[in-house]
């Protein structure tokens, strides 16, 4: 490019997104001086979702402000709590994010998951027309523009993961509302409603079941409890809950 010349500083928490070279400190970049500034920031490897305040010279500015010869930008990751406009707050999780969904599930959070891959015009078509912020681990995905919303999850470890967006996006918990299969709500079932379903050990063992609205499938406090009680727990205690009581297999 053969344009005006600016000077970046990205923020130590986005340096994972850009080069080595422009890690620490003042960075020079050569644009074409027609690009809008969050072009800029987005060929740096940074996507749009991450980055919080632009600033210009010290004065905040617009992702289509069109950067001039000479000006010191400062690119700051998003601001947490983020707070999300518009709809109620709900998810949708790529393909490859099956035990975080299942997690925000688990805590009540509407967390929309398909485990087969839609690819990505689907996945930000759908984020567009239910206005869900779409959680994945894919840059790329990130970056296309019909996306209502999104957020990069930086870790591959599901307990940092619900950590992270429970940190970033602070969504009221319900826990034990929400059927962890579907995404759909929980309602409390007659042991005799649900007595087909269950397995002859089930019948004789257990007494209190919940069963999906939706999917209908059936839920007990079973073997694995202990260890979601554990996962409620821990999100309770450092983000607080609107409910946290029913039964869940």
């Amino acid at each position: 490019m053969n344009g005006p010349e600016i000077h970046l500083e990205v923020a130590p928490e986005l340096w994972l997104f850009v080069a080595h070279e422009r890690r620490n400190g003042r960075t020079s970049v050569t644009t074409d001086g027609a690009s809008t500034l969050g072009h800029v920031v987005e060929s740096l490897g940074v996507p749009l979702t991450e980055a919080g305040q632009l600033l210009v010279d010290g004065r905040p500015v617009p992702v289509s402000h069109i950067p001039g010869a000479g000006e010191l930008v400062e690119v700051r990751a998003v601001a947490r709590p983020q707070h999300v406009e518009g709809a109620p707050l709900r998810f949708l999780l790529d393909v490859h994010l099956g035990t975080l969904a299942r997690r925000l599930r688990l805590l009540g959070v509407d967390a929309a998951y398909e485990s087969e891959d839609l690819g990505d015009p689907a996945l930000a078509a759908l984020s567009a027309k239910e206005q869900r912020v779409l959680l994945s681990r894919d840059r790329g995905l990130l970056r296309r523009r019909e996306i209502w919303a999104g957020a990069y999850i930086y870790s591959d470890r599901p307990d940092d993961q619900l950590r992270d967006v429970l940190e970033r996006f602070t969504p009221e918990l319900a826990p034990w509302t929400r059927c962890t299969a579907c995404n759909g709500p929980l309602t409390d079932a007659d042991k005799e409603s649900v007595r087909d379903q269950l397995e002859h050990g089930t019948r004789q063992s257990y007494d209190v079941f919940a069963q999906c609205t939706e999917c209908g499938r059936v839920y007990w406090r079973g073997a694995h409890h202990s260890h979601l009680e554990t996962i409620v727990a821990d999100a309770v205690h450092e983000f607080g809950t609107r409910d946290q009581t029913g039964p869940v297999r």
